[in-house]
């Protein structure tokens, strides 16, 4: 297993259309399955109003969130996992609401009616290869 930089998690990040948002649901923590789009250092993802997630990103600030992703062949014990963790905002400008509800459409049958991005405040990820690196001995 092999830390991966920033950007590379980033990049990752993107190259994959769907993963996990972790977050307090009743002092518990809840995890939802969502499609997300990346637009710079923030995931965006879309919900629903009345959902706890929602509901939780207009308090305030927002609510600090984890969001994950990953690709992994269980064959052959490769790939690569991301974490993202940040506050989670709800998007109030009309414009940007907008804009990503033509890039980002929900992959549930539900009335997807806000939009949430988390920013990208600690950003960790690590690659799984079956490679033995050089100068190890091994």
């Amino acid at each position: 297993m092999r830390a991966l930089g920033r950007d590379r998690c980033l990049e990752l990040l993107a190259s994959v259309p769907v993963g996990r948002v972790v977050f307090s649901m009743r002092a518990l923590p809840a995890i939802r399955p969502v499609n997300h789009l990346v637009d710079g250092d923030s995931v965006v993802i879309r919900s629903n109003l009345g959902g706890a997630l929602a509901s939780a990103a207009t308090q305030g600030g927002g609510v600090v969130v984890a969001y994950e992703a990953d690709v992994l062949d269980p064959d052959t014990h490769t790939g690569w996992t991301v974490v993202v963790t940040g506050t989670a905002r709800l998007v109030l400008d009309p414009a940007r609401q907008a804009r990503y509800e033509r890039l980002l459409h929900p992959w549930v049958d539900e009335e997807m009616n806000c939009v949430i991005t988390i920013d990208c405040d600690l950003v960790t990820g690590y690659v799984l290869h079956d490679e033995v690196p050089a100068g190890t001995g091994a």
